[in-house]
């Protein structure tokens, strides 16, 4: 069992409160936390990146992380504005990523409510979202080929907070049965070993590193 070591990678997530390491020099894609909707408050858009950087080499994805599918559709629409004002800054902008942790159960639910949000994508902008391993083994047969009616991708997470989850290859194992593009997400620094079927599946497109802060030595 191995290490995630982020240099060995060119897709990364940098989350509100990461420092940029480096390594970023190397990404072809960055899935960038740009803004949330809270469960405390679901007629806000909490903005997390106020200055607009400049990041010509990469492709770009604003990541929107949301507690609650209750929120005005307003806000989607301010969400939408700031991709475009974005991609028109010189950055090359994919596209849109809902962060949101969807019960395995309700996954038809949670299609409904993307598919609402790609109607109101332009079309030039792709939609990803992140999914839980348990969707893979546990989810609706039906859910799953909704989600994949509406998105352009799923990246699947292996990990909780800084460590990978206990048992992640049993769950990779019925990625295969995912109809839409997936790509799997690592934790930095991690406990990684990749499932010798991975590479076989034709729906996979490889993987993303969630950079994390180093810890502080005591």
């Amino acid at each position: 069992m191995s290490k995630v070591d982020a240099a060995d990678y060119d897709s990364f997530w940098l989350w509100a409160g990461v420092r940029p390491q480096p390594v970023l020099k190397q990404a072809r894609t960055i899935y960038l936390h740009y803004a949330e909707i809270r469960q405390i408050d679901p007629d806000r858009l909490e903005v997390l990146r106020p200055q607009m950087p400049r990041l010509q080499r990469p492709d770009i994805w604003l990541v929107l992380r949301i507690e609650t599918l209750r929120f005005p559709g307003a806000l989607m629409d301010r969400v939408i504005t700031e991709l475009v004002h974005w991609r028109d800054a010189g950055n090359k902008v994919a596209g849109l990523q809902i962060d949101f942790d969807a019960r395995t159960r309700f996954l038809s639910k949670y299609a409904a409510f993307l598919a609402k949000i790609r109607r109101q994508l332009p079309k030039d902008f792709k939609l990803s979202i992140t999914g839980l391993l348990d969707w893979s083994a546990n989810g609706d047969p039906a859910g799953l080929d909704d989600l994949s009616a509406v998105i352009d991708e799923v990246v699947v997470q292996t990990y909780q907070g800084r460590k990978t989850i206990f048992g992640y290859a049993g769950y990779l194992k019925q990625l295969g049965r995912l109809r839409v593009p997936f790509k799997v997400g690592l934790v930095q620094g991690g406990e990684w070993s990749e499932p010798p079927e991975l590479q076989s599946f034709p729906q996979f497109r490889g993987f993303v590193v969630f950079l994390v802060n180093p810890e502080r030595a005591d």
